[in-house]
């Protein structure tokens, strides 16, 4: 089973969860009502995807607006959540590969390329997020979130294995590749829920750049007792200076 987490971290992940309600006005909807209601159909009308950033066909990025580093790919036709079946349908679209894509975008924030391996995408479980449009987060890593991983890169390959990022403890899975085109990480997560007798609602799923001497790669974490936005930085403090 999932290690658990601290509770000073699951009241850290309620606290996030608070102020992104109130973010969004407190309403559980306006992320999909922001994509559809305006991004899309001002795309369709005068080919401009305001507010959002991009639009095209299947989603649309979105800055956060609490500012900084952080993007939100989020689906512009209805889904949930993490939950959601349509995720693991064979004619999904891969939203994390689509998310990994628009990394760039960081880059029009910071000054500079975010080098691979200080990226995160985060999507938070059921019980703590705020919106129930599926998104997905954009943003650096934490600094200490990022040495954490370089520190037990040399034991996270192809199967499974605990890590401890501060107080907390996740399970982290290394595939290769420069794209996620290859791997759907919803899937991967899926097929370990489905091992711990689990829903795939119950997790949140961070995706992170890694290399290693096989290549470039990613590192999936996952855990049924946290909010995975929470180890993302919206200030790239861990580029910071570079």
């Amino acid at each position: 089973m999932f290690p658990g987490i601290s509770r000073l971290s699951m009241s850290a992940a309620a606290a996030a969860a608070l102020l992104a309600a109130q973010a969004c006005g407190a309403d559980p909807d306006a992320l999909r009502h922001i994509v559809q209601d305006q991004c899309v159909a001002h795309w369709a009308g005068q080919h401009d995807p305001a507010p959002c950033v991009e639009v095209h066909p299947g989603y649309a990025l979105l800055a956060d607006r609490k500012g900084g580093a952080h993007f939100l790919l989020i689906p512009t036709r209805t889904i949930t959540g993490i939950e959601s079946a349509e995720l693991l349908s064979p004619d999904a679209l891969n939203y994390l590969g689509l998310a990994w894509a628009a990394r760039g975008h960081l880059a029009s924030v910071v000054g500079h390329d975010v080098p691979r391996g200080a990226v995160g995408l985060a999507v938070n479980p059921v019980r703590a997020r705020s919106q129930t449009q599926l998104h997905v987060h954009i943003e650096c890593l934490r600094p200490d979130v990022f040495a954490a991983l370089d520190r037990d890169s040399g034991r996270i390959a192809g199967a499974w294995v605990p890590v401890r990022i501060g107080a907390a403890e996740f399970e982290a899975l290394r595939v290769s590749g420069e794209d996620l085109e290859e791997h759907n990480p919803f899937k991967m997560l899926n097929e370990r829920a489905s091992q711990e007798h689990r829903a795939m609602g119950d997790y949140t799923l961070i995706v992170a750049g890694a290399d290693s001497k096989l290549g470039p790669g990613f590192i999936l974490l996952a855990s049924t007792a946290a909010a995975g936005e929470l180890l993302l930085d919206s200030t790239c403090a861990v580029v910071k200076g570079t």
